[in-house]
């Protein structure tokens, strides 16, 4: 098995990261931090810091030059990080030491790399922020298309009350509209620009440093801190915290999938393959499965990344390394996630005929809630409660439907509106719409 599931040629398809995948590259890192390069140079050559001659020549450079990202691996192995060797590497592309030697001038590897991250986290912010609307446009037709349809709602795996099909997918869409929704104020507040220097202080660029680290961010389309995030991992733990959330939103849609696929329930119908190598009967739920399990990884790599922003003094490298182990994967988690839910929620399609045979087994106590509430309108409601607790037993001990003995021992009930699913969906029609009415507004904004 390879490496990384994101990586793999056997398992791309099935855990597919699509274009995000191309971020975390070798050759895509190495193309950021020289962006990040020439965007300082730029700035310092407009503050008189450096010569502007200079400044024009490396921002040229920087989108000249293409640096081979194998000439960084034993540079990397020896510093620690990558980025020594790419100067030297880039300043020998330039072939112009009179220019080459400001490259990186009053900045530390630790500000290329992490400026260089942020450049990348936005460009994979906007493709999940993609995917995942398309995941609601797919659940907010299920949920309007489907706003009545009852089925039996679970809690504990049991049958509860009715619900519809409908309040299930807007169930399923609401803390994805949620998460795209924190965008808007999530990446002014955690893409950030970082030029702090080597020990947070900015030392090396003197009082120019606040002026370049406001030009750099502006260039870059990133916000400026106005101080130093070496060691506070506070944006990239908020961002990796909605990555997360990405997977477990989704990973609950898959849970609930698999649940409603299963032998005797056949609630619902998935669109695609998911063929067994050996029972041709089978379809297997693959790609919620495929949530589940990008969900369940998401947690735990989370969990290390907490870890690691508890870091020492003003710069700490053991923790930085542990950052970079966990943190792509969970990009690439929450990508493939997102593109896997919005396959997966264009597929879907509601069995009508087997949520009526659900609702109808079960000898009609799937109606013992509302049946318990219509006697406490004629008695006290613990009287009530004890009535149907004690019908549900015979129910169970007999056999019998819970509706004939209702009509026996309570013939005053209308007995066709009270075991209705249609007559006790509650809110559940509203909630369906409301999402559906939510997503075409975001849809149109």
């Amino acid at each position: 098995m390879a490496g990384s599931v994101f990586d793999s040629q056997i398992y791309g398809d099935l855990f597919t990261s699509a274009d995000v995948g191309r971020l975390f590259t070798d050759t895509a890192e190495a193309r950021a931090m020289l962006l990040v390069e020439g965007a300082l140079a730029r700035a310092q050559g407009a503050a008189g810091v450096i010569p502007e001659d200079s400044a024009a020549a490396i921002g040229r450079a920087v989108m000249e030059v293409a640096l081979d990202p194998g000439t960084l691996r034993k540079p990397t192995g020896q510093n620690g990080v990558p980025v020594p060797g790419l100067i030297a590497s880039f300043r020998a592309e330039m072939n112009a030491p009179e220019h080459a030697q400001y490259v990186h001038w009053g900045a530390t590897s630790q500000d290329i790399m992490d400026s260089a991250l942020m450049l990348r986290l936005r460009q994979a912010l906007a493709l999940i922020e993609d995917d995942l609307k398309l995941a609601l446009t797919g659940l907010a037709k299920l949920a309007q298309s489907h706003a009545t349809l009852p089925m039996p709602a679970r809690t504990y795996g049991q049958h509860a009350t009715p619900t519809s099909f409908g309040a299930v997918a807007a169930a399923w869409g609401a803390p994805i509209l949620s998460l795209v929704n924190e965008l808007e104020k999530l990446r002014p507040a955690c893409l950030l620009i970082s030029l702090s220097g080597a020990a947070g202080t900015s030392g090396a660029l003197g009082s120019t440093a606040t002026e370049i680290r406001a030009e750099m961010a502006k260039a870059l389309g990133l916000a400026d801190p106005e101080r130093s995030w070496h060691t506070d991992r506070t944006p990239l733990l908020r961002l990796m915290d909605w990555m997360v959330r990405v997977n477990l939103a989704l990973g609950k849609l898959g849970e609930d999938c698999i649940a409603l696929v299963q032998t005797g329930i056949g609630e619902i119908t998935l669109g695609g393959a998911g063929a067994s190598s050996t029972m041709p009967q089978k379809q297997n739920p693959v790609a919620p499965s495929a949530l589940v399990a990008l969900a369940r990884q998401g947690t735990g790599l989370l969990s290390i990344l907490h870890g690691s922003a508890l870091q020492q003094h003003q710069r700490d490298g053991a923790a930085w390394f542990s950052e970079w182990l966990c943190l792509p994967q969970i990009v690439l988690g929450a990508a493939s996630a997102a593109r896997t839910g919005r396959d997966l929620c264009a597929g879907i399609s509601p069995n009508a005929a087997a949520m009526e045979a659900a609702l109808a087994s079960g000898h009609d106590m799937i109606h013992a809630e509302a049946l318990s509430f219509a006697l406490a309108r004629d008695m006290p409601r613990p009287d009530a409660q004890t009535a149907v607790k004690k019908l549900c037993h015979e129910t169970g001990r007999s056999g019998q439907p819970l509706r004939q003995l209702v009509a026996r021992d309570f013939p005053q009930l209308d007995i066709a509106a009270l075991f209705d699913p249609a007559a006790q969906l509650g809110d559940a029609p509203g909630e369906a719409l409301r999402f559906s009415a939510k997503v075409a507004e975001l849809a149109a904004s």
